[in-house]
């Protein structure tokens, strides 16, 4: 049997023009007919090479970080944009949904929407008619049917949406990470229903950061790193594939050499160490409930010194999801920057995280300017009980989101 999907080597390629300055009118229409003003184009490859078959039936997870590719991949199969080379065959009816809104127009009412949206997709309407009843149920906005969409809140176009991709049956479903905006309700409600989908024989492509429902849903998963596929297999060793490979870019920081960072150089952090009261070393693991002390070096410029800097340690789940941040400003803790080389240090008198592990970013502010910003800078791993035979047994275990610290 032929796969529903052939994607053959495909590649993305845009062209990323810099401009050399700010000009006024005057000095643009000037310049306009030389060279000397334009801005250099360079390359920048969103995809290199990607190939892989997906067989009909099949619900397949894409997991990345992000800039990884996996978004320019989902509108290439959707037609939203062609490759710069290599090609895709589909044998069958795709529908996407990759950003909420997406084939909608906000002047039209709810029921004007779902014809239009099904149009596009390829449906006569006859088709929409015979689902019309059952989209409308499971989007939950009927009483709001005949208001122009404008005035719909970002959810309930998310749940209008996602019915009417899910409801009008096409053979392959492309879904990239607009669950997020659902709540926690309507989300199971979709994993439930794209569950339905794939076991009546139709294809899912499932890009997201949450790692529970790619594993919940999607038994093979493809992992893209730098626009190029660098796993294709099971989805617990393709998390697992994902999560050691952003640990080892997250731990560069030890030596200041991240690239994937914004701010400048005036000041960078260069590492991260946590410790607590009865170990004198830096620590990896670290249990629940137990004071928790976040030690953040960074190097500045001399015109930095005699700064007030403001800094945030901002902790995600697994899943991605945002738990709490520890922000100097916020708690009142101001801190000042008198060496070019030093530490600040975030004091958790409990650390409220229940066992798991977990991604942080860092972000510094001088005069409200970002001057360093890391992404997943790195991981810290939670256990329950006396890990390091301390004598201590924390009595908690939840996630925190009011969270109580101190700075210095």
């Amino acid at each position: 049997m032929k796969p529903i999907l052939e994607i053959n080597n495909v590649s993305k390629k845009y062209q990323l023009r810099k401009a050399l300055s700010y000009l006024s009118l005057r000095d643009s229409i000037a310049n306009s007919l030389t060279l000397k003003s334009r801005g250099k184009n360079t390359e920048f490859w969103a995809l290199q090479d990607v190939s892989f078959e997906v067989q009909q039936g099949e619900s397949i997870g894409i997991i990345g970080r992000n800039g990884a590719g996996k978004s320019t991949l989902l509108k290439i199969l959707s037609k939203i944009t062609p490759p710069t080379s290599g090609f895709i065959k589909a044998r069958g009816r795709v529908a996407s949904l990759l950003e909420v809104g997406t084939g909608f127009h906000p002047e039209l009412t709810g029921r004007e929407n779902v014809y239009l949206n099904g149009s596009i997709l390829g449906l006569r309407k006859q088709e929409i008619d015979r689902k019309f009843e059952e989209i409308i149920d499971f989007a939950g906005t009927g009483q709001f049917l005949e208001t122009p969409l404008k005035h719909y809140s970002s959810g309930m176009k998310l749940r209008l949406a996602f019915a009417v991709a899910a409801f009008l049956e096409p053979e392959v479903l492309v879904i990239d990470e607009v669950l997020a905006v659902g709540d926690a309700a309507f989300q199971k409600k979709c994993l439930g229903k794209m569950d339905e989908v794939t076991r009546s024989g139709r294809t899912v492509l499932f890009v997201s950061h949450n790692m529970g429902s790619v594993r919940q849903l999607c038994p093979r998963t493809i992992v893209l790193e730098g626009g190029q596929k660098v796993f294709d297999g099971p989805t617990s060793q393709a998390i697992n594939s994902y999560l050691e490979n952003t640990k080892n870019i997250a731990n560069e920081i030890s030596i200041g050499e991240r690239k994937d960072r914004d701010g400048g150089t005036k000041f960078r952090f260069l590492d991260v160490q946590f410790r607590i009261k009865s170990i004198g070393q830096p620590v990896q693991f670290v249990s629940t409930g137990e004071e928790l002390n976040i030690e953040c070096f960074y190097q500045c410029q001399q015109a930095c010194l005699g700064n007030e800097v403001e800094v945030s340690i901002a902790f995600y789940n697994a899943s991605g999801a945002f738990l709490f941040a520890c922000r100097n400003s916020a708690a009142g803790y101001p801190l000042s920057l008198n060496n070019e080389k030093g530490k600040f240090c975030c004091t958790l008198e409990k650390n409220p995280l229940k066992k798991g592990r977990y991604s942080y970013n860092l972000i510094a502010f001088i005069n409200g300017e970002v001057v360093d910003a890391v992404g997943e800078a790195g991981f810290i791993d939670v256990q329950i009980g006396d890990y390091y035979g301390t004598g201590k047994t924390p009595a908690i275990n939840r996630p925190g989101v009011c969270v109580d610290y101190k700075w210095k």
